[in-house]
């Protein structure tokens, strides 16, 4: 009996020391594990708010990297069509998103509205000329209109929306000159290169170059809808999951509404 005990303690000591191998296998390999990375396209005008909301989220999932390709929905659409390695897509209007899912590029059941903008007409802080409204423009007062590039930029698919609306979409192409995304034609107001632009509201009021004169007109344009989903080709479909879920949830609508956005 004792020569049986002997044994059967000796086992269970040598078993107890290949297990605490084991767990301290598992704890290095933990610490060693590579993060996560998740490449997310956003529409330019989506910058400072995303910044603040991926270091919140970081800090509370450390292993997952975010990695940022900020820039016109247009452009960034065409990357994403062109096989660019992207796993979230939100974009400025809902016409580029819609170019990606009847291409079958959106994976199924991801795609969800989460933000909407305004248009705002806005002129250089120091501006002397008088403006009230988006026709005001036409004034000789005014040399230069700074607009988004309307093939690829969504704001400058609103701005030809809105004059259209207005029948003075023609005057108002003599006097534009085109930016690459919403926040070229906010840099060109807050330097005085142009004498008014069409931006979005959270971009006129994270800039203090700038004052806004008004809103654009209600139902003169669409509604500035701003459309995420899951890329299809995304090899971390979870990870990405967990993320939107974030944005859209408490702490990312915080976050979104601090810079002027309405969370859906």
């Amino acid at each position: 009996m004792k020569f049986n005990l002997r044994i059967l303690l000796t086992g269970l000591i040598s078993m107890g020391i290949m297990l605490a191998g084991c767990g301290g296998e598992q704890k290095e390999a933990a610490k060693t594990a590579s993060p996560v990375e998740l490449h997310i396209s956003a529409a330019a005008s989506m910058t400072d708010a995303m910044k603040e909301i991926a270091g919140e989220y970081q800090k509370k999932n450390p292993a997952v990297k975010l990695v940022f390709n900020f820039a016109a929905s247009g452009e960034l659409q065409q990357a994403i069509e062109q096989g660019a390695p992207v796993d979230i897509f939100i974009s400025a209007a809902k016409k580029q998103m819609d170019a990606l899912d009847k291409g079958g590029l959106l994976a199924e059941g991801t795609r969800k509205d989460l933000l909407e903008n305004k248009v705002v007409l806005i002129v250089p802080k120091d501006s002397k000329i008088t403006l009230s409204k988006f026709e005001d423009v036409l004034k000789d007062d005014v040399k230069k209109i700074g607009l988004g590039e309307p093939k690829g930029v969504p704001v400058g698919q609103y701005s030809e929306e809105i004059f259209g609306k207005l029948g003075i979409l023609d005057q108002v192409k003599a006097k534009a000159v085109y930016g690459s995304n919403v926040r070229q034609v906010l840099s060109w107001i807050d330097t005085g290169e142009v004498d008014a632009g069409v931006v979005y509201a959270t971009d006129a009021a994270i800039s203090k170059g700038n004052k806004v004169i008004c809103t654009a007109p209600e139902g003169s344009h669409k509604p500035v809808i701003y459309p995420m989903a899951i890329i299809k080709s995304t090899k971390q479909t979870e990870a990405a999951k967990a993320f939107t879920a974030y944005m859209a949830g408490p702490e990312g609508k915080k976050v979104f509404e601090k810079y002027g956005f309405a969370v859906k």
